[in-house]
């Protein structure tokens, strides 16, 4: 790659020398080459140019994790501007990001029955539906009731200064941030990330992270595609198969997050030839931080360097990384600036700070955005002389690596997810009880960081915080949900009487002890059948062997993983379906085994 090119020619031009190289796989094990990889990109985007759509024009993405999803990506970008959602969004929250992102379509699979196909009829969008072709991975047609012009040729391309991609990025205030990102970001974006780990055609990447989030688009399938080399496209990490994967597919690399590096470990724990009989070339942790000892656990068992990157949606993903060896890489560190990114440490006033000080990271570099969309309070607080700043604190060494020392905004980071708490707070205060509500970060063992919220309630009002996780579960996406809930009469305030969100969980240190013991009062022995099996599930699942029927799931060391195979259980065992949402809602045994009973009382009613 010499000069800056879109993604769809990059691919075309692979197709042209290696026509037969694979290019996109399924965790099956099909698999399309670069040459029907083109030839599927030229016809979509010549289909959409046929029902009109155009450069500058936007189309919404709801798909699975996949290869179809991947492809989708390609085609839409290269003649119109893709926004991915998160499937598992709510309604309201589809509402929101398809009228906030001023989308003219949103593709789906076919049905009506999705929320995002609901939110769409809501607002009167059309909808596209796409048909997969079960024998050839990211291979698809559309069908929409859309004017369709035949008279058209070839597609028309976007430009490299033309909006490629738009994503919502949590803020500090109450709307998401839009980050729009061109064809030239995303191009020195995957030359930064290609030329840092020297992918070639050889290398294969497996995918499990989510590809409508920036770290899966750029970190994996991107740089890829554009290096020529071929990837992976799971349905998202499983945990039972990602062992098969690794030994079967035998990928050269993969990118994820800590808490799926934890998880492999233990899987690998169970299995441990598995670890032999996967080929790594190396290991890539991006978007929360890594533990020194996970890292080090994790090369001991695979024999590959495992490389800590730094990223965000504001630079189109990848900004620094620890390199390949010989290079040094440092354990706590992501590394040097990679490509031509620029990072520097800045005090208050956006003045440079000497070696090893401390101060705000700030970021500069072809792939970095020049700001966000229709948001000049947020450019004039982010941006300051052609630098973004970060939000996050660290330092520079002398070798220019970067050590990372905290978050100065008051976005949480619950395991890699980017939550905005003023979205919690305004969820909240729709509630008829609550007068006051103020999320901020507690601190978490696994996650990192969860959701905690004080809450002030109107005179005369009562709420519990079943009631509480109940109503935000229904309005916001699962993992939003808070762990901890403080009631309280009078919220601190700062000097200047604002609420100041960072500091808070110290702040209220003896009220989230109070929370932490009253959830735990009660007998710890099961009471009833259902507490007695759902016990046994627990400790099956969990791999304790002492539980109380009023521990938090989270606090135990669970994890959406863990949640899907006690419910798998439940199921099993008591033959009602209980959704992800529901752990977050009913986090203990106890309160688990209410909603159970509940469910089965309602049943067993004439």
């Amino acid at each position: 790659m010499i000069s800056p090119d879109l993604l769809y020619r990059l691919i075309l031009d692979q197709s042209k020398r290696s026509p037969e190289a694979p290019a996109i796989q399924s965790a099956d094990n099909a698999v399309i080459t670069y040459r029907q990889l083109s030839d599927h990109l030229h016809s979509t985007a010549l289909q959409l140019n046929r029902m009109g759509f155009q450069s500058g024009e936007r189309l919404a993405v709801v798909l699975p994790n996949g290869p179809e999803m991947a492809t989708a990506f390609l085609a839409i970008s290269s003649v119109c501007i893709c926004a991915p959602l998160n499937p598992a969004y709510p309604v309201a929250e589809f509402q929101f990001s398809l009228s906030d992102l001023h989308v003219k379509a949103l593709v789906a699979l076919p049905g009506d029955d999705h929320p995002a196909c609901t939110a769409a009829a809501a607002l009167g969008i059309p909808v596209l539906h796409l048909r997969t072709d079960p024998q050839l991975p990211g291979i698809f047609e559309l069908s929409g009731d859309l004017p369709f012009d035949n008279g058209i040729t070839e597609p028309t391309l976007s430009g490299l200064d033309d909006l490629a991609l738009v994503l919502h990025t949590s803020g500090t205030t109450s709307r998401p941030k839009i980050v729009p990102l061109t064809h030239c970001n995303i191009f020195f974006s995957v030359k930064n990330i290609a030329e840092t780990y020297l992918l070639t055609p050889a290398d294969r990447c497996l995918n499990m992270m989510p590809l409508f989030h920036i770290h899966g688009l750029m970190g994996a399938l991107a740089a890829s595609l554009a290096s020529g080399a071929s990837i992976v496209c799971t349905p998202g990490y499983l945990p039972d198969q990602v062992l098969g994967w690794l030994s079967e597919l035998e990928p050269t690399w993969y990118t994820a997050v800590p808490t799926i590096h934890q998880s492999i470990l233990e899987q690998v724990r169970l299995q441990p030839d598995i670890a032999k009989q996967a080929h790594l070339r190396f290991i890539r942790s991006c978007s929360s931080s890594l533990a020194p000892q996970l890292a080090q656990d994790l090369e001991t068992t695979f024999e590959a360097p495992v490389l800590e990157a730094y990223g965000m949606t504001e630079a189109t993903h990848q900004m620094a990384s620890n390199p390949l060896p010989p290079n040094s890489r440092k354990f706590g560190s992501v590394g040097p600036a990679t490509g031509t990114t620029r990072i520097s440490i800045m005090d208050e006033d956006g003045k440079s700070l000497p070696t090893k000080s401390i101060g705000e990271i700030c970021i500069r570099g072809e792939n970095v955005i020049s700001g966000y969309e229709n948001n000049p309070a947020a450019n004039a607080a982010s941006f300051t002389g052609g630098w973004l700043r970060t939000g996050d604190l660290g330092f520079l060494d002398e070798d220019g690596y970067l050590f990372i020392q905290g978050r100065s905004k008051e976005i949480i980071n619950r395991g890699g997810e980017k939550i905005s708490p003023r979205e919690i707070d305004e969820a909240l205060l729709r509630h008829p009880a609550v007068r006051q509500a103020v999320a901020f970060a507690v601190p978490h063992p696994f996650l990192g960081e969860d959701v905690g919220v004080a809450i002030i309630l109107r005179e005369g009002h009562t709420a519990s915080v079943q009631e509480l996780r109940q109503y935000v579960a229904t309005n916001l996406a699962d993992y939003k949900v808070p762990r901890k809930i403080v009631f309280l009469k009078e919220i601190p305030k700062g000097p200047t009487g604002k609420i100041q969100r960072i500091g808070l969980a110290e702040k209220l240190n003896s009220e989230l002890e109070e929370f932490r013991l009253r959830e735990s009062i009660g007998t710890t022995s099961p009471r009833t059948p259902v507490e007695a099996e759902l016990l046994y599930i627990w400790q099956m699942v969990l791999d304790i062997k002492i539980i109380g029927i009023q521990d938090d799931f989270l606090s135990l060391g669970g994890d959406s993983i863990k949640a899907a195979r006690i419910l798998m259980f439940v199921e099993d065992y008591f033959g009602v379906d209980l959704s992800l949402r529901d752990i977050f809602i009913a986090p203990t045994i106890a309160l688990m085994a209410d909603m159970i009973q509940e469910r089965l009382d309602l049943d067993v009613k004439p």
